[in-house]
């Protein structure tokens, strides 16, 4: 009769991160709502400095959170079935992610194909153009809004399309350190997820400049611009958010390999970093067509 050998379990401590991520998103969703309710109401407001305390926060749970996990796998902790556990929850967490942007584009088609024909009286609504905006045109991109405010579509040239070659890049760039990282190959994993970095971090930057274009009074492209205006600076903003999240992982990533850490059989962290870095250059890539092409 054999003895089976089971693998040991590593539980945790009570951790108060958690709450401290909790309170960080209140911060950020009750900041963000305040400022852009002041912003479009012109008044002076506190919501910005809530929203800069809540991400401030966030950044303080991540490096602590980041560190105790750090130093709980290099001192040998955890096992396999730990390993299994930490893989499970990363492909819930991407699965409520794509769940998060699925609404958005849901809400964007909803506005595209329902919303905005019925404002201008298709399906039986004549009636509904008719009385209350009868010189309504509906359209996508919707440029003139009922109450008349006017602004300009961004188009897919330009800045859109580079920012779309250079996370596309990164994903290849980010599969070749993950070869690099099985063949043991330090060297070209430093240097694949270095470019991988730089390209983010390139790319976070030329969404500021496009945000920068629309806000300027040549295109009067702004959050309150009716319901394009508001998917366009939803969708876009959120995904570069994620952007923001996904190259800080990488960052970390990139200075525990700095240190030594991973091999090609227990480097689940950088995998993790990686299946979220591939995620949001799907989610671009639809976003690319539905929001600045279609």
């Amino acid at each position: 009769m054999t003895t089976k050998e089971y693998e040991s379990y590593y539980v945790p401590s009570q951790s108060h991160w958690p709450i401290v991520g909790a309170v960080a998103l209140f911060l950020i969703a009750v900041g963000a709502g305040n400022y852009v309710s002041t912003l479009k109401s012109g008044e002076d407001g506190v919501g910005g400095y809530i929203l800069l305390a809540g991400i401030c926060l966030v950044i303080y749970m991540l490096y602590g959170w980041f560190s105790n996990v750090i130093n709980e796998s290099m001192s040998g902790k955890y096992s396999h079935q730990m390993d299994n556990s930490f893989r499970q929850g990363m492909s819930w967490f991407i699965f409520s992610e794509v769940m998060f942007f699925a609404a958005f584009f849901g809400a964007l088609f909803y506005a595209r194909t329902l919303s905005v024909p019925w404002l201008g009286g298709a399906d039986n609504n004549a009636m509904t153009g008719a009385v209350l905006w009868p010189e309504f045109v509906a359209s996508w991109p919707l440029l003139i809004t009922p109450d008349g405010t006017e602004t300009t579509q961004m188009g897919w040239y330009g800045l859109p399309l580079i920012n779309t070659i250079l996370l596309l890049t990164s994903s290849i760039t980010a599969h070749f350190a993950h070869t690099a990282l099985e063949k043991d190959n330090r060297k070209m994993l430093k240097i694949w997820l270095g470019f991988t970095i730089l390209l983010g971090t390139v790319f976070l930057f030329l969404q500021v400049v496009e945000y920068m274009h629309g806000y300027s009074e040549e295109m009067k492209l702004y959050l309150s611009s009716g319901i394009y205006g508001s998917t366009f600076y939803l969708l876009t903003g959120f995904h570069g958010m994620h952007v923001t999240l996904g190259t800080i992982m990488l960052i970390v990533v990139f200075l525990r390999v700095l240190k030594g850490h991973f091999t090609p059989t227990n480097a689940f962290a950088f995998e993790a970093a990686s299946w979220y870095w591939h995620f949001v250059d799907v989610v671009w890539v639809i976003l690319f067509v539905f929001v600045y092409i279609v």
